[in-house]
């Protein structure tokens, strides 16, 4: 069962997005602040990352840099990392690229289930 450490601060979107990707088969563990990302990444390393930018804490931003240039860390720098956010700047999506991100989607403009296709579609990639 692959593993997705979902990091969104928006309880309504954090919870329908858990209950969708635990219905599709995922094992799904959820961090609503930077802080508790980074600690869930020091714990366990994911299959998949699904990031928003704005959190308390620390921005998803934040998290990827301190994530691949921790030690601690650098077991998670080949685990693909997928953005959504309600950042849709051109600059924040070429910052997203820049740190390795997979994809950018903003929320407003995708559904749950064109994202869970991607999801889909990522990890079945990540795991050939």
């Amino acid at each position: 069962m692959a593993k997705i450490l979902l990091v969104e601060d928006d309880e309504f979107l954090s919870s329908l997005l858990y209950n969708r990707l635990k219905k599709e088969g995922y094992e799904v563990t959820l961090a609503h602040d930077g802080p508790k990302a980074l600690e869930s990444l020091r714990k366990s390393v994911p299959n998949l990352i699904l990031l928003d930018i704005i959190l308390p804490g620390k921005s998803g931003f934040d998290i990827l840099e301190e994530a691949r240039s921790d030690p601690q860390l650098r077991n998670i720098k080949n685990v693909p990392v997928i953005i959504i956010s309600n950042l849709g700047q051109e600059s924040d999506i070429e910052r997203g690229r820049e740190l390795g991100v997979v994809d950018y989607f903003v929320k407003a403009r995708v559904s749950i289930d064109s994202l869970v296709e991607k999801i889909n579609g990522v990890v079945e990639k990540a795991n050939d």
